[in-house]
């Protein structure tokens, strides 16, 4: 049975924010409120449950700063980046389609001249990412701008080690819509477990990985910008990936190559790998 407030206390939450509010956010709180207390009486939470996940909270805003944001990840390994993702890019089934941000976007990445090596100095092989940017009618989309970051070989962004600034930077698409970079191989890669997420994970017998990809946002004047990975053919963790974010239209075969002429014309000395994708862009409304 219970106590009479069990069943009345919804109700009376509810009433407070009748007409005192704007009417998407009530609409919102409306839902919230409605969902978390039927998510208490359904599991009939304790309140040390209840204290334990205020301590999860709070120790997830801890984690976070200007280099980490711990709450992004929550979303991620919840799957709600991607859930909120889907509803809010429905795009014609030739468009690129779009995935999560992730926790390690930095904004103010240096415009780079087409084919420089975002990775110089990185140890790794050595990947020419190229393709164009498009319309969805095909038709090729001049200055176009990709904001493109990576990890490295040991599967760390530079944000996670201090001080240090690489695997970034903007490309602009020439007169045919096409864009050229270097880089190396991304790799597949643990998301950050040493926080609450990562004790979450594991409670939860998750693993932690991602796929290896290339993050990109794809901006241009009068079109929707997107943001998407491309990732790697064949790694291990695409069918797994610890954010829900792969697609299959996103996935690229990364080429492996001799010693020998390059996308960019050079030659290099040691294998490398090529990847190509052309993006498809939707006009605004």
């Amino acid at each position: 049975m219970g106590s009479p407030l069990e069943h009345t206390l919804t109700d009376a939450v509810l009433a407070r924010i009748e007409g005192n509010a704007d009417p998407r956010f009530r609409q919102i709180m409306t839902s919230l409120i409605r969902h978390l207390h039927a998510f208490v009486r359904e599991t009939e939470l304790t309140e040390a449950e209840w204290f334990a996940g205020i301590q999860f909270l709070t120790a997830t805003g801890q984690k976070c700063d200007d280099k980490r944001q711990e709450y992004i990840l929550l979303s991620d390994t919840l799957g709600v980046s991607m859930l909120v993702d889907a509803i809010n890019h429905r795009k014609p089934g030739s468009a690129t389609e779009t995935t999560v941000l992730g926790p390690f976007y930095v904004p103010g990445s240096k415009h780079l001249p087409m084919w420089a090596d975002i990775a110089a100095g990185l140890p790794g092989v050595p990947a020419y990412v190229h393709g164009r940017v498009l319309d969805v009618d095909g038709k090729p989309i001049v200055g176009a701008e990709l904001d493109v970051w990576q990890n490295d070989a040991e599967g760390f962004y530079d944000v996670q080690r201090p001080g240090a600034s690489y695997a970034r930077g903007k490309f602009t698409t020439d007169a045919e819509g096409r864009f050229g970079f270097r880089t190396i191989r991304p790799v597949s890669y643990p998301i950050p477990t040493d926080g609450p997420v990562g004790k979450m994970l594991l409670g939860m017998g998750r693993h932690p990985y991602r796929p290896a990809h290339v993050h990109t946002k794809v901006s241009a004047p009068g079109y929707e910008p997107i943001i998407t990975h491309l990732f790697v053919q064949g790694d291990p963790y695409l069918g797994s990936d610890a954010v829900f974010g792969v697609k299959d239209s996103l996935v690229v075969e990364f080429v492996a190559h001799s010693a020998g002429p390059t996308p960019d014309g050079g030659n290099s000395t040691v294998p490398f790998h090529t990847a190509q994708y052309d993006f498809r862009l939707v006009k605004m409304r």
